[in-house]
């Protein structure tokens, strides 16, 4: 093999240090930001905080901004389908899935048990779902302050609240979590029954039915406390039956099983089913957590018509300067300090934050806008009005590359007046009309839901009857997209809403 040199041309892209800093930066979230501005702070001796004078303020943005206190129309709301967030729970061998569909007279406006419906309106409150951070355990043993006990039950009842499930349930038996504390057999029968003493203390508390062994336990519980006469005694028979059985609902053979009239057997699974069947769901970290939004969507009324204006929340915007006191120092003595280019290099990279920061929210503004003008009917109407969009369309009207748009569609929030979304739920594939236009697929889902919300419960409609419906109306979608679609929703299929 003969060796010799050749000369050739070629071409690549090389990422300058700022450029990755830039890219980095505009896929951060803004808590992650946060952390990032920290840790800068920590390592950089030219970046510093500026009270007062913001990011935007510094470099004269001129951009759209508004401090987050001054907006008083935005949402907690972060689920993506403009609908109530549906949960499940875990429970026993026998306990099968019992969960309320909200779709149903069982329980007009929820998803779950023990869960209301919430829509946006006009008025509401970016901090609104900001609650206490406190969970159980926390609540249970405030609770425990306020009761005249003595030492001996104090303990009984702090042990058992510890050793609570992450659902609120007691699930292990009281003797053998006596056995885990003694294994002398003369202390043990004492400790089981001091056990039992603090076990009926902790089913006391607040929510009702924590400390049940299971779901029909704690449902059964909320019964005893909530209600009586023949309503109690109706529902207690009831939930005697499996869940699995009491989930399908079916009122004339739950009323033959139990041996009483129909209609006070429908009356009594209407009530269960706004029974909460899982005492810490209230107090779980996605309840308690709440959503600061990157930007902020107003209506503004403009005779007949509605413009919507996009604001950045410039709250979430760093107030950072250079020291340009040591920067001062550090020119004029330069030629005396050895360590010169390293000190020169911080500052380099301190100015270069700071702008990599402003383009970064720039550029989260200009993708905003350009969503809100895409989407100005489903701000004025809500999911059903929402138009296909994916994000090669806004990356061609900003001249942005489509990585980039999603990096700025990842983990960044909207507050609009139909509640707080990420920008990605703003994008949705398309489907067909017989007029030759387009529908996205969050609007066939809103449609979906609104058909089954409005069906007879008795007569509930199949998947292929909702794919026929839709079919009148224009929208070509298939029995199987159908399915999906309300199996994403958590939406029970035609045979369990049904109602005997």
């Amino acid at each position: 093999m003969k060796q010799g040199l050749s000369l050739g041309f070629s071409q690549s892209l090389t990422l300058t240090p700022q450029l990755q800093q830039s890219i980095r930066l505009l896929q951060l979230s803004s808590l992650e930001l946060e952390q990032e501005v920290e840790q800068q702070l920590a390592l950089n001796p030219f970046l510093e905080r500026e009270d007062g004078v913001s990011v935007a303020e510094q470099f004269e943005y001129e951009g759209d901004y508004a401090p987050q206190a001054t907006l008083d129309k935005a949402s907690t709301s972060t689920d993506a389908d403009d609908e109530p967030a549906s949960e499940s729970f875990e429970s026993e061998s026998e306990d099968l899935s019992w969960e309320g569909d909200g779709l149903s007279d069982l329980a007009p406006n929820d998803t779950e048990w023990g869960v209301e419906a919430s829509r946006a309106s006009d008025d509401f409150d970016p901090f609104g779902g900001l609650s206490l951070a406190q969970d159980l355990t926390e609540h249970l043993k405030r609770q425990a302050l306020h009761l005249r006990l003595s030492p001996t039950d104090a303990v009984s009842l702090d042990f058992l609240i510890e050793s609570l499930d992450e659902r609120g349930f007691l699930v292990e038996p009281i003797e053998e979590l006596a056995q885990s504390l003694t294994t002398d057999v003369g202390d043990l029968e004492r400790l089981v029954d001091q056990l039992c003493i603090a076990k009926q203390w902790l089913q006391n508390l607040e929510p009702t039915g924590v400390g049940a062994a299971n779901v029909t336990e704690c449902l059964r519980l909320q019964v005893l406390a909530t209600h009586s006469g023949d309503t109690q005694q109706v529902m207690l028979q009831l939930l005697e039956q499996p869940l699995s059985v009491l989930a399908r609902r079916n009122s004339k053979q739950l009323g033959a099983a139990i041996s009483c009239d129909e209609r006070l057997v429908q009356e009594a699974l209407q009530r269960i089913a706004k029974l909460e069947p899982l005492p810490s769901r209230r107090f779980s970290p996605t309840n308690n957590s709440v959503v600061i939004p990157d930007v902020f969507v107003r209506a503004v009324k403009h005779k007949s018509s509605v413009n919507f204006v996009t604001l950045l929340n410039t709250d979430l915007m760093p107030r950072l300067k250079v020291d340009e006191i040591t920067a001062r120092l550090l020119k004029i003595h330069k030629a005396r300090e050895t360590k010169s280019e390293a000190m020169q290099q911080a500052l380099m990279e301190a100015r270069g934050f700071i702008k990599a920061i402003t383009q970064r929210f720039d550029t989260v503004l200009r993708v905003a806008k350009a969503i809100v003008a895409r989407q100005g009917q489903f701000l004025q109407h809500g999911a059903v009005a929402m138009r296909p969009l994916v994000l090669r369309d806004i990356a061609d009207e900003l001249g942005l590359h489509e990585s980039t748009v999603s990096r700025v569609t990842t983990s960044k929030y909207m507050a609009t007046p139909q509640g707080t979304f990420e920008f990605k739920y703003f994008f949705d594939a398309s489907l067909g009309t017989d007029s030759g236009g387009e529908t996205s697929g969050t609007a066939v889902r809103a449609l979906i839901a609104q058909l089954i919300h409005a069906e007879n419960k008795i007569k509930p409609l199949s998947d292929g009857k909702l794919a026929e419906v839709l079919a009148k109306q224009g929208i070509e979608c298939a029995r199987r997209t159908v399915a999906k679609y309300r199996e994403a929703m958590r939406i029970p299929t035609a045979s369990l809403r049904k109602i005997a």
